[in-house]
């Protein structure tokens, strides 16, 4: 009997095979999985995302990836999030031969639109604007904007100069001037001696025999006391430069080269430009005072018979202001400010005490002129005024003929002016003279017949609109027209010869220097005035510095005019003075022979007084 085979002897056989076919199927089915997957992540990394950084991959992907990204434009993300690093397998390989070749779309650079994804809008480019230049005057103007500062905006650095320049010239006080002993003028902090109140002239106190070229001195022991001093100049509104500079030249004005003259100033440029606080504008922020006229430091040549030195023409000195007595229309690097005057208060008492007074005078004098003709000037209408003083019974004259005469008293000068209602101011040897300031200081209305005179002269202290406290009559009205000054002083209303008064005794404050050994406390001096409109002229020129708005179309020659202009105006056109300042006589815009003349002549003439 044949034996039957059991089944469970075919089973196992048969399991061994069948798990064979399926395992081999599972591998399969993970290869085609894993590759989809693949596929699937690197389609979404690299063509839908377009970070194709951000995939950790073996060297194979990696070299694909390279393969076709390398043929695609920059995209710009919107988001720069991290992804999940693709793994793979290492027992994976894929060929780039068996990855199909796929397109990616074409790719818009652009930032995506919020609203609507699909409608991406082009790249908005923005625009900065450059960094601020950094100027070294940057915190000095930082400075003059804190409120909460009392100096802020005013501070003056004040160089230390050796010597040489101002104390040792005090300390040599007898060669300071050819006819005149200076050593008593240059006494009292530069004052000079007291005047004695013998006749009732004077107030008490404060009155002295001030010589008018004692400015460099006065001004320099004022700014000693000045209440905003700095030793620090990255700080300073302004740098102040105590030379003496008109004591310098009134030594070797008479007998001494031109070597000798020019020494001192270029022995002061060369020491300036050596500081590093002269770097920082190029001495543009920088101001000395020379108390005489402007032509006794602008010689024109090298030759030894011109007048004065050449300090005003010095590169360097070009770029700083210099204050003095007399400007010159036609240069920009000097300012008038006003001669010393015989009172000098200590305090404001003595301003307001002496206001009052003057306020309450009898003035039985129509008008008055004190001076001496110039014969030798054929130009000159002090002939003519003279004439009319004397002949007038209105009129005062005080003839200042050389040697004894009232007219060298400052006693009766003043007298005289405190019982005037109108002070003749003609040209002196130049456009200006002390007479002016010392009438304006006794309340008597000035009245002037060149504009060189005063008007654009002492722009910081005197109204620019000078009906206000003045008269204007033309030249050549006296000189070709012989016109009256009696009828024409006459012809002016009562009631605006009481304005103008007032006017001239209100300005008194600001065009006489307080006793620098004290200091007013509510009123400001001609010192102040003078400090503050440099002050303001440095922080414009720095303003305009910042804000590339310089005036490239200055013609110097027309410096007298921008004078006069108002402020934030800078064009300057045609002028009613135009005839009194018509083009230098040597069209350089320059001093000529002519003022060097009348330099020469008033350095003379006004010290003869003193001897």
């Amino acid at each position: 009997m044949q034996r039957r085979r059991s089944v469970t002897g075919v089973v196992p056989q048969m399991e061994k095979g069948g798990s064979k076919n399926q395992n081999s199927r599972v591998c399969c089915l993970a290869l085609v999985s894993a590759f989809l997957w693949f596929f699937l992540l690197y389609f979404h990394f690299v063509f839908l995302r377009g970070d194709n950084s951000k995939i950790d991959t073996t060297s194979t992907i990696t070299q694909f990836v390279d393969d076709h990204t390398s043929k695609s434009s920059p995209v710009i993300h919107e988001s720069t999030s991290t992804h999940t690093p693709v793994v793979i397998h290492e027992s994976t390989s894929i060929h780039v031969s068996d990855v199909p070749e796929v397109k990616p779309p074409p790719r818009k650079i652009g930032l995506p639109n919020p609203v609507e994804k699909s409608n991406p809008s082009p790249v908005e480019i923005k625009s900065y604007p450059p960094p601020p230049k950094s100027f070294p005057f940057s915190k000095a103007l930082r400075t003059g904007e804190n409120k909460s500062d009392p100096c802020g905006g005013r501070y003056i650095y004040v160089h230390d100069l050796p010597s040489r320049f101002n104390e040792d010239m005090l300390k040599e006080c007898k060669s300071l001037s050819l006819w005149t002993n200076m050593c008593k003028f240059t006494t009292n902090a530069g004052l000079g001696p007291p005047l004695e109140n013998v006749e009732g002239v004077f107030s008490d106190t404060g009155w002295y025999a001030t010589n008018q070229f004692a400015v460099d001195v006065i001004f320099s022991n004022r700014m000693k006391q000045y209440e905003c001093l700095t030793k620090d100049s990255s700080i300073a509104a302004a740098i102040f430069v105590p030379f003496y500079a008109g004591f310098d030249i009134a030594r070797y004005l008479w007998g001494y080269n031109i070597s000798r003259r020019d020494a001192a100033s270029l022995d002061l440029v060369d020491w300036l430009m050596k500081r590093p606080e002269w770097s920082i504008m190029n001495g543009q922020d920088h101001f000395l005072v020379a108390g005489r006229i402007t032509w006794d430091f602008r010689r024109l040549s090298e030759e030894e018979t011109d007048w004065g030195n050449k300090l005003l023409f010095l590169p360097a000195a070009k770029n700083m202001s210099m204050l003095v007595v007399e400007s010159s229309p036609w240069n920009a690097n000097d300012f008038g400010i006003p001669y010393p005057t015989y009172f000098h208060p200590a305090k404001d008492a003595d301003v307001f005490n002496w206001q009052k007074r003057m306020r309450g005078l009898e003035r039985k004098w129509l008008f008055s002129f004190a001076g001496a003709p110039r014969p030798g000037n054929v130009k000159s209408i002090r002939g003519q005024l003279i004439e009319q003083c004397r002949s007038s019974p209105v009129g005062k004259l005080l003839e200042c003929d050389f040697g004894e005469s009232k007219c060298h008293s400052p006693s009766s000068i003043m007298q005289m002016f405190q019982s005037s209602q109108y002070c003749l101011q003609p040209q002196g040897d130049s456009y200006t003279r002390r007479s002016a300031f010392d009438s304006m200081l006794a309340g008597c209305i000035p009245v002037f017949f060149h504009p060189g005179s005063a008007y654009t002269q002492y722009t910081w202290h005197l109204p620019k609109n000078y009906t206000k406290y003045s008269v204007f009559i033309p030249e050549d009205d006296i000189r070709k027209k012989n016109m009256s000054i009696e009828q024409i002083l006459r012809q002016i209303p009562p009631e605006q010869e009481k304005l103008m008064r007032e006017e001239v005794i209100n300005l008194i404050p600001s065009l006489v220097y307080a006793d620098p050994r004290s200091k007013l406390e509510s009123l400001k001096d001609a010192f102040d005035v003078s400090v503050q409109a440099v002050i303001n002229k440095v922080t414009h020129l720095r303003k305009d510095i910042i804000n590339d708005n310089i005036d490239k179309n200055f013609i110097e020659e027309n410096s007298w005019k921008y004078a006069l202009l108002d402020e934030g105006k800078h064009e300057v056109g045609p002028h009613e003075w135009d005839p009194f300042f018509s083009k230098p006589k040597d069209g350089s815009g320059d001093s000529t022979d002519s003022s060097a003349a009348a330099a020469k002549n008033s350095w003379k003439n006004e010290q003869k007084k003193w001897k």
